[in-house]
């Protein structure tokens, strides 16, 4: 309203009227959008997020909802987490099998299914599902009609595996790089912004933390805690992984601190740390963000190369990675190595793709040339 006001009052004046420039975040946006790889890029990564939030929807053996004396349930909940499924089906000896149990525990029981019928940490049975022959097992797995990505040799199917295991691989890039990015930023910041004896001491703590390699942490911590878990490799990957977000945090805050903008704040009043996030931080952003973008990429590379050396998520969890290492021990079953290879390397190339697009559109001398 002010702005179209003030066009008014210049359009009266016999002036032409000044029209608001974009932001920065604006300009890199459409930016962005003129690449179009990046913008490729970035929509797979959206329908891996779509796949990973809808899994049990898109492939499982337990109903979405369903209708069962008299109650509404969520079993394909359980798929998350085990203790969302009501215990009222382990009561009952349901066993997983969902189809058969339902009607003749419960004649005027209905439920809504997944759209595949398969499950990612079994295998399904002879009739299991109206008529449906069981998986096949061993080297008979073959990519079928009825399993798009073949069976792994127990006869579990691949493609519920896959589906379900897109949850664990965009968790472990989005979890561990969140706490890489926390930790470099608000390192990063307090060297930059204070330096003197602040940023030297906060500078040899960085170089301590580059000299820790990862996959040996990683290893080590797996070889010391009894029940290791997929989150404990996200907390090793996200604290060793900020060192380079922080080296870049701190040298935009060493750019930025004596800005003209920064100075009119502390001479105002402004309090420091409120120069900091409120001031500095918003316009240190961009270049911070792509080596976040970068890290996802390689925190998925780490994740799958331990899973397939067999010291990633612990079974029974689906890992893109683990079906590589089943893959390995029978390389008949080609299909166990061609689907989830091609799905690590195209979620590893769209991530490369966005923090290239990103740092090209957000960076002036590579968006000029």
């Amino acid at each position: 309203m002010q702005e179209q006001s003030e066009n008014k009052t210049a359009i009266s004046a016999g002036l032409k009227p000044v029209k608001k420039s974009p932001s920065f975040w604006v300009e890199t946006w459409q930016r962005f959008k003129g690449r179009k790889m990046a913008m490729m890029a970035l929509i797979y990564i959206g329908f891996l997020c779509f796949v990973a939030i809808f899994a049990p929807a898109i492939a499982g053996t337990k109903p979405i909802i369903c209708k069962y004396k008299g109650h509404i349930y969520f079993p394909a909940l359980g798929y998350f987490r085990r203790q969302w499924e009501n215990p009222i089906f382990y009561k009952d000896r349901f066993r997983n099998r969902y189809p058969e149990n339902l009607k003749q525990k419960d004649p005027d029981s209905w439920a809504i299914w997944p759209l595949v019928y398969q499950d990612p940490y079994r295998r399904v049975y002879d009739d299991e599902w109206k008529g449906q022959p069981g998986n096949p097992t061993q080297d008979n797995g073959a990519p079928s009609l009825r399993n798009w990505f073949g069976t792994d040799q127990r006869g579990v199917d691949v493609f519920a595996q896959m589906v379900h295991g897109t949850t664990i691989a965009l968790l472990v890039g989005f979890v561990s790089m969140g706490i890489a990015g926390v930790i470099g930023i608000l390192i990063g910041a307090l060297a930059g912004f204070y330096g003197k004896w602040i940023d030297m001491g906060l500078s040899r703590v960085i170089e301590v933390v580059m000299c820790i390699p990862t996959l040996i942490l990683i290893l080590a911590i797996i070889a010391i805690i009894e029940s290791p878990t997929i989150w404990h490799m996200m907390a090793i990957i996200g604290l060793t992984g900020w060192t380079g977000i922080a080296r870049l945090a701190r040298a935009e805050f060493m750019r930025l601190r004596e800005s003209d903008f920064v100075l009119a704040a502390k001479t105002t009043g402004v309090g420091q740390f409120r120069i900091i996030f409120r001031y500095i931080l918003p316009n240190s952003l961009a270049p911070v963000l792509v080596p976040i973008t970068f890290g996802i990429a390689a925190a998925i590379l780490i994740e799958s190369g331990l899973s397939f050396l067999g010291f990633g998520a612990p079974p029974p969890n689906p890992s893109w990675g683990t079906l590589l290492n089943l893959g390995r021990q029978n390389l008949q079953m080609w299909w166990l190595i061609f689907f989830p290879g091609m799905a690590i390397f195209l979620a590893v190339l769209a991530y490369n793709l966005i923090g290239e697009g990103l740092q090209e559109a957000s960076d002036p001398r590579l968006r000029d040339a």
